[in-house]
């Protein structure tokens, strides 16, 4: 199985935000829900490149500048049909 690729990505130095389309069903219809996924690139002491979603205090301005570019990026996508409205975008609160 293929791996799925981001539609777009934002960085903010070691900071990115992907933006994934993904496919629901809702009320029995297939619509497209875009998310975002924030992650922080670094290397550990072997020089070894890892990957983390945890951010300090001087990152978080970072990561809140590539989640509104992203946001911006959604705002801005047509539904799938031929409506012209923008595609769904979901709130979810943990």
């Amino acid at each position: 199985m293929e791996a799925q690729q981001p539609i777009a990505k934002f960085r903010a130095g070691a900071i990115a935000c992907a933006v994934w389309e993904n496919e629901i069903t809702v009320n029995g219809k297939p619509e497209k829900v875009l998310k975002a996924s924030v992650s922080r690139r670094y290397r550990d002491r072997s020089g070894a490149w890892k990957t983390s979603q945890s951010f300090s205090r001087a990152e978080i301005p970072l990561a809140v500048y590539a989640l509104q570019k992203a946001f911006e990026f959604m705002l801005q996508q047509p539904k799938g049909d031929d409506e012209g409205e923008p595609v769904r975008v979901e709130d979810e609160a943990v």
